[in-house]
């Protein structure tokens, strides 16, 4: 715990009957954006496969988006040279579920695979199933020896099921013992240690993958920041489909939005946003999973509205951001919803330069890979 920072928040538990969906103002002007400007080119080797010994020995690339620089550093850890005094660094409490589930149909033995997504009441999730085409209403599917059993109760898109559950004990006792971390599909060896794909900081369940800028963070690191000045602030959204689905279509429309996913501004942290924007400290995210939840809840002054809720908030450029002055991130797919995020925020010819940089330089890409901090 740090003397100087919010992160010990009371919580409370909230599903989602008893809430709202955010929204944020967006501008596209009328404008279609083809989704081919975000794309670029990979070399395999430099997708990270494996996490470093040490989290914060990654590499940090400095993107200034106001002076269109950048630079390389050879160490996150030295990130805490580019914070200012009063700063406020905002993080994303939320804790990777044991997600995936390996088991068969009930009376056809058929194997089955099935990543939760998303709690929507107890006992019922929606879930991507595999194989899709074989996963259909009325199917029951057994797992770990019928310890876990699962009716189809509604067909989606794109490989998406309704099950209802049905166990006795407690179900997160059940998932911790036959429930698996879920790890991006390009992630191809398996991880020793699971606690690598969480944050240092996580607490509250619910994601189905990391909110990954947060693992170049330690503990050791936090209390350096703190030390320097810098308050820290503990925000929540479960990452769900909609910051991991890949963007299907050819061209960015008006108002556009992804699934919903369950995000939590506390009062706390609402009050610690007022008081850096008074101090003329800065708003740094850590994650678009920050990001987006920061901006949901913005008001017209900079500030956030405390609440918990839903948002499907889609940031593309053009976007005019209220509340975030600097963000720390990983680096993204191509095409991807977050890559449009963090071009939104320096501008894309400036983040596809700083991309075509980091290749340059080797930097390792996505999950395990290195971080930017865009100033």
């Amino acid at each position: 715990s740090f003397d100087n920072s919010f992160t010990k928040i009371r919580r409370r538990r909230f599903g989602p009957g008893c809430c709202r969906t955010f929204s944020a103002k967006i501008d596209l002007s009328g404008t279609t954006m083809h989704v081919d400007r975000f794309n670029y080119q990979l070399p395999e080797h430099l997708i990270a496969q494996v996490p470093l010994k040490n989290r914060d020995d990654s590499r940090l690339l400095i993107l200034n988006k106001g002076k269109n620089t950048t630079d390389i550093i050879e160490r996150f850890r030295d990130v805490v040279s580019f914070f200012r005094p009063g700063d406020l660094l905002v993080i994303n409490n939320s804790k990777v579920i044991p997600a995936r589930l390996i088991g068969r149909k009930k009376y056809t033995g058929g194997k089955v695979e099935i990543l939760l997504i998303q709690e929507e009441r107890v006992r019922t999730w929606k879930a991507l199933v595999k194989p899709a085409r074989r996963i259909h209403c009325g199917d029951t599917l057994v797992f770990e020896h019928g310890v876990l059993e699962a009716e189809v109760a509604q067909e989606g898109r794109a490989g998406e099921r309704t099950m209802v559950f049905s166990y006795e004990g407690e179900w997160n006792d059940i998932l911790a013992s036959i429930g698996h971390v879920p790890l991006p599909p390009y992630i191809k060896r398996p991880l020793r240690n699971s606690e690598r794909y969480q944050t240092v900081y996580a607490s509250r369940p619910g994601s189905v993958a990391a909110p990954t800028a947060g693992l170049h963070f330690t503990q050791p690191l936090l209390e350096v920041i703190v030390a320097a000045g810098v308050f820290v602030a503990e925000i929540t959204l479960h990452v769900g489909t909609a910051t991991f689905r890949p963007f299907l279509d050819e061209t960015i429309q008006t108002e556009p939005h992804l699934d919903p996913e369950y995000c939590d501004i506390p009062l706390a942290v609402a009050e610690a946003v007022r008081t850096a924007r008074s101090r003329k400290g800065r708003i740094i995210a850590v994650g678009t999973t920050a990001v987006r939840t920061l901006e949901s809840r913005a008001l017209d002054d900079g500030t956030v509205k405390a609440g918990s809720g839903w948002t499907s908030l889609f940031i593309s450029p053009p976007y005019q951001f209220r509340v975030v002055d600097a963000m720390i991130t990983n680096f993204h797919l191509p095409k991807s919803t977050l890559l449009m995020l963090v071009c939104a925020f320096a501008g894309h010819e400036t983040v596809m330069e700083a991309y075509r940089k980091a290749i340059e330089q080797e930097i390792r890409f996505y999950s395990f890979g290195d971080a930017m901090f865009i100033i």
